[in-house]
């Protein structure tokens, strides 16, 4: 089986997994972070409810008190069936940012009954970031005015949310299915984050990367194609940089680049080794109640029966000087 088709494979496989698991409409009490089979995990620490709220692929939400236990997950997104989305949209990704009092909901879209694109036989369906709306954090998020913030005929996906200079931006990722090197993007969005405004433009491509790597059929490495989950922070310095992740052969794994200009048109410089161990990706930062900053993502493996599995993990992170430093996993109590 040629790269492109195992991947692709893995990623139908594992998609079919967690749209079973989101049908699941039993709420836990008290489950361990460890016993939560979740990928692309996003923690909210919102202040004012003095309450984590953890979502990501499958659209639904956990809320916890202390990190270590969570209650969920709980049905939050109510999406307008007449819309691109279609009835039942397949929800990746998803991200929660407070902005401006008032809640979004970033993530994406897939309606597979919708097909935009054929590319190296490969079938690509109406795919999107989105943004929602909602005046509490555990929703529901609601559509906003525009029906749609990126251009129909292009895959996007794995969106989230920067602000710069008081204007705010969408970052996301040119799905590498259809340009086959993908991209990583920024877009203006309005005032109130209904809807963007003018053309995505590219901020790096996946070849940029020093440590992502494949092998093709003749057993020659190259850059891997793929971008996913950006996340950018600055640090106590306050240099600018961006958490993404890609595969170095078949690890999934993360990366980290810092922009040169402090600003988020770069350029980005790729750093030459991933910021975490192998098989761990999808990451974002977030500060406890506390004070500590921790790191959200998901680990990735193969269980005995062959099954993807991706749990949310906590790492503890210092960001005292230009660059992220990972110190060590945040324990469970």
């Amino acid at each position: 089986m040629k790269p492109n088709s195992l991947l692709l494979t893995f990623l139908c496989l594992f998609f079919l997994i967690n749209l079973h698991s989101q049908k699941n409409n039993k709420i836990h009490k008290d489950l361990p972070l460890d016993s939560i089979y979740l990928s692309d995990p996003f923690i909210l620490a919102d202040e004012s409810s003095q309450t984590y709220y953890m979502t990501g692929t499958g659209g639904r939400m956990w809320k916890s008190k202390n990190l270590n236990t969570w209650n969920g997950p709980y049905d939050i997104v109510k999406t307008d069936p007449n819309s691109w989305m279609g009835k039942d949209p397949m929800i990746w990704a998803a991200e929660i940012h407070k902005y401006k009092g008032k809640y979004y909901y970033f993530a994406t879209f897939t309606n597979s009954e919708i097909n935009i694109d054929t590319v190296n036989k490969n079938i690509i369906p109406r795919r999107a970031s989105h943004i929602l709306m909602s005046e509490k954090p555990d929703g529901p998020y609601v559509p906003m005015k525009d029906p749609t913030y990126l251009p129909a005929n292009k895959p996007t996906l794995d969106g989230t949310f920067w602000v710069e200079n008081d204007a705010p931006y969408m970052i996301y990722c040119h799905e590498w299915l259809q340009n086959l090197n993908g991209t990583i993007e920024k877009i203006l969005l309005k005032p109130d984050l209904s809807g963007s405004i003018g053309k995505g433009e590219i901020l790096f491509k996946a070849s940029d990367s020093p440590w992502s790597k494949e092998r093709n059929d003749q057993g020659e490495i190259f850059p891997n194609k793929v971008t996913d989950g950006p996340f950018l922070f600055k640090t106590q310095t306050g240099k600018l940089g961006m958490l993404w992740t890609s595969w170095v052969f078949n690890k999934y794994t993360q990366g980290v680049a810092y922009s040169k200009s402090g600003t988020i048109d770069g350029p980005w410089e790729q750093q030459k080794e991933p910021i975490t161990p192998p098989n761990f990706g999808h990451g974002m930062l977030f500060r406890t109640f506390d004070g500590e900053l921790l790191m959200a993502l998901h680990s990735h493996r193969v269980d005995k029966s062959g099954r993807y599995i991706r749990i949310p993990k906590l790492f503890k992170v210092d960001d005292s000087g230009d660059k992220l430093i990972i110190i060590g996993k945040f324990p469970s109590k």
